[in-house]
């Protein structure tokens, strides 16, 4: 589309040339200055990043990145020598005078220092390309801002900004390109990650498409972080077994802290960063995120095939847990993720005493390195109290191609 642009932009050009006898001396210049006006904006508008840098990105940690520049094969094929893109990190406030610019304005000083930042803008005959990849560039050290009131450093967004002149065949006009990245928070320490994937999660789920960079709404509708959760657990875990309704009822409690509201009463609520990532849960010494992140992890590592098959109900409370199963069979058991550890997932069974009375109990949780060393289908397997897989499936049925095969009568 660009090339076919740029085609429609030479022909108009050369017509505009050929008249402009009849034009005379005061509409040809108006008439070429807007010509160039035209191609400037086509030109800086098809410089593209393609291959983006990681999001949260670690100082003294190699990445890797690509721009391209859409119309480079045809423009700059008889440079005489490639040109060089250049790749700084910027902060959000120089973000923003670049956009206010509408990118005319060049930058004045980066804000970090990163290692091997130039490379050539090259065109690849056979895929007909104009690249420049950047392989093994390294943000050496970052300069942060000054921080507004409690915001902590993985609040903090910024951003690569790729910059390059290139003079255009054939009309030879000069043009500055450059193009931001999407937004990156940078960490110092692998602890700091976890509330790192929460700020770039929150931007590129509610951030607008037209934005100043790089602001996003400080509270959204309960129903768009539903699907955003959703979509976030079934691209980590790699599932095509999304959350249910029950689900979005029992995180709506955790992180609205209201047990009493209906269903249908959350879907009108709005979620804010705080609740989602700065306010610790009651009585706990983590955020929802934190917590949320936690489950992704564990069932991505250790869960993925018992969450496929639908064995693990997963989010649901422990009291709701208790009406469920304070009803059933002796030995009936289900499946559900810690609520006071992050990572955890654990078992609740009924037994009944011999006065029919019954009572439910959790097994302490099992972590990703408990699962690492003994199976969940394995350790169910061990447990002779379990029976029936809530609501009535023979624990055999419900979890035996989970089992692994083994030696009997061995050491």
């Amino acid at each position: 589309r660009c090339e076919n642009l740029v085609e429609v932009y030479f022909q108009l050009q050369q017509q505009v040339m050929a008249a402009s006898a009849e034009l005379g001396p005061e509409l040809l210049p108006q008439l070429l200055e807007r010509f160039n006006e035209v191609l400037s904006s086509l030109v800086k508008s098809s410089f593209l990043v393609e291959k983006q840098p990681p999001q949260v990105l670690k100082t003294q940690t190699k990445f890797q990145a690509s721009v391209r520049f859409l119309l480079g094969p045809r423009l700059l094929k008889a440079a005489p020598k490639p040109y060089v893109v250049r790749a700084d990190m910027v902060t959000e406030k120089q973000a923003r005078e670049l956009e206010l610019s509408n990118y005319s304005n060049t930058l004045s000083e980066s804000t970090g220092e990163i290692m091997h930042n130039t490379v050539a803008l090259e065109i690849n005959p056979t895929s007909g390309t104009c690249c420049a990849n950047f392989k093994n560039v390294l943000l050496k050290k970052i300069k942060r801002c000054e921080r507004k009131g409690s915001e902590s450093v993985t609040e903090e967004k910024c951003a690569v900004l790729f910059s390059t002149n290139v003079a255009l065949t054939p009309s030879n006009i000069s043009i500055h390109l450059q193009v931001l990245s999407l937004p990156i928070v940078v960490i110092v320490h692998g602890n700091q990650d976890n509330n790192a994937k929460a700020t770039v999660l929150w931007d590129n789920a509610f951030s607008e498409i037209d934005r100043v960079p790089f602001v996003v709404a400080e509270r959204v509708p309960w129903e768009k972080m539903c699907d955003t959760l959703n979509l976030k657990f079934m691209a980590e875990v790699q599932t095509t077994k999304g959350l249910l309704k029950e689900h979005y009822f029992f995180l709506a409690q955790k992180i609205f802290n209201d047990h009493s509201a209906r269903l249908e009463d959350f879907q009108s609520r709005h979620v804010s960063w705080a609740q989602f990532n700065k306010e610790i849960l009651p009585g706990r010494g983590f955020t929802f995120w934190q917590w949320f992140d936690g489950v992704l992890d564990l069932t991505k590592r250790c869960l993925k095939s018992y969450w496929s098959d639908r064995l693990i109900v997963g989010f649901i409370s422990k009291q709701y847990v208790c009406k469920l199963l304070s009803a059933e069979p002796d030995g009936t058991f289900l499946l559900r993720f810690s609520d006071s550890e992050i990572g955890g997932v654990t078992i609740a069974y009924v037994i009944r005493g011999t006065d029919g009375s019954s009572q439910v109990e959790n097994i302490q949780p099992f972590s990703a390195k408990d699962l690492s060393i003994r199976s969940l289908g394995d350790r169910i397997r061990d447990l002779g109290q379990l029976r029936n897989l809530y609501p009535n499936v023979p624990k055999d049925q419900a979890f035996g191609s989970h089992y692994n095969s083994e030696w009997r009568g061995q050491d």
